[in-house]
């Protein structure tokens, strides 16, 4: 069997390493990667890990910066099947770590019980989270599963969890849509029991990582005129954020301490850390020493992140509210032009209806007068013929 798994990759410098020896723990044989133009030393890891003997690695790149991710990871599946022959193929994120729900298995093992005709399958992802820190992977400080219900994650300025990923059976001509949650190939069966996979996320590892990860997106997507995501799309919501200097402290609302997260809606998860300790793997060197985020700036970041949530939520009630007035000014506009249109069709057609009475009564009359001329003419007739007699 041959596993194989996508990324695209942009300045991903702080978290690749761990994340390419994970992968290669659990069992991954082919690693089709793309670097999308990478300046932060992602390109220089990436071309070191292609010259393994150990695994199949396909490295691309792609210097184009225009949100074309569903393009190129549709791509590169099709590549891992057509040319890597794959039986199974994840497409994944930088910041996205695949692990078997039952923590005694590989993702190799997961998939060697798997029967094809599962076809394609969606995997949970989870979000980690933990202490703020200014730089640094965070892959065994962030080590708290993010459990906040909807409600919990919108009051923070979150809109929801994560989208689940999909996994697929290797296929020359699948179609990967943009953030690899959906695909092509149909689902033949649901995944047994004891075999679910999970994704481990670590979208926000620091506060560096995130403000260039956001600002890179931001103008990716102003470069590239087919997509136009929403004001409120959280990529250009953080986006106009950092442009306005205030993206750090509604960052900091994704984030929490251990002594809050104890007694809070988090589950502790030291799931990669520790594949990267049985792996041996040299990311953990001296990942315990991410730059914390002082104590008293963190709560100080999070009242004034607070309050900037709540004056967006403001800003978009109004905005609903001024929509939504339109909306009715438009119906009711709509409505009276209906009316008045209605109305005047009833009164052309009344005036037509009359204009038929009244040719019918003219043409009545028409035949009236004819009949008294010719009455009329037979009496004179008579007249005249009992003069003669």
């Amino acid at each position: 069997m041959i596993l194989a798994v996508t990324l695209m990759v942009r300045d991903e410098a702080d978290v690749i390493p761990a994340w390419l020896d994970h992968h290669v723990a659990q069992g991954f044989d082919v690693f089709v990667i793309t670097d999308n133009g990478s300046v932060d030393g992602t390109t220089e890891l990436l071309t070191a890990f292609a010259e393994r003997d150990d695994v199949v690695v396909d490295l691309r790149h792609d210097p184009v910066h225009r949100k074309q991710q569903g393009t190129v990871v549709t791509g590169m599946a099709r590549d891992a099947a057509a040319v890597h022959h794959a039986d199974w193929v994840v497409n994944a994120d930088a910041d996205e770590f695949v692990l078997p729900v039952d923590r005694t298995l590989t993702v190799r093992r997961v998939f060697e019980q798997l029967d094809p005709v599962v076809g394609a399958f969606t995997v949970p992802v989870v979000n980690l989270t933990g202490a703020m820190a200014e730089s640094g992977s965070g892959v065994e400080r962030l080590h708290w599963r993010d459990e906040r219900s909807i409600e919990e994650l919108q009051a923070v300025g979150l809109l929801a969890p994560p989208t689940a990923n999909a996994v697929h059976v290797g296929d020359p001509e699948v179609v990967v849509v943009q953030g690899n949650h959906q695909v092509s190939v149909a689902s033949g069966a649901p995944v047994p029991a004891g075999l679910e996979l999970e994704v481990l996320h670590l979208p926000w590892r620091s506060w560096r990582q995130y403000a260039h990860r956001v600002e890179v997106s931001g103008r990716a997507y102003d470069a590239n005129p087919d997509l136009t995501p929403s004001p409120r799309h959280h990529g250009m919501r953080d986006y106009r954020r950092l442009q306005e200097g205030v993206l750090e402290s509604t960052f900091s609302l994704r984030f929490v301490t251990d002594a809050d997260a104890a007694d809070g809606p988090f589950t502790r998860d030291d799931g990669v850390a520790e594949s990267l300790r049985q792996a041996g793997s040299a990311a953990l060197s001296g990942v315990t020493g991410d730059p914390l985020v002082p104590e008293d700036r963190f709560r100080r970041l999070r009242a004034t992140g607070r309050a900037l949530v709540g004056r967006d939520r403001r800003i978009e009630e109004l905005e609903d509210a001024v929509q939504a007035g339109e909306t009715t000014a438009n119906t009711l506009r709509a409505t009276v032009q209906f009316e008045r249109d209605r109305a005047e069709a009833a009164i052309r057609t009344s005036s037509e209806r009359q204009a038929v009475i009244d040719a019918r009564e003219a043409e009545l009359a028409a035949m009236h007068a004819r009949r008294v001329v010719r009455i009329a003419d037979r009496a004179g007739d008579v007249a005249r013929r009992l003069r003669r007699s």
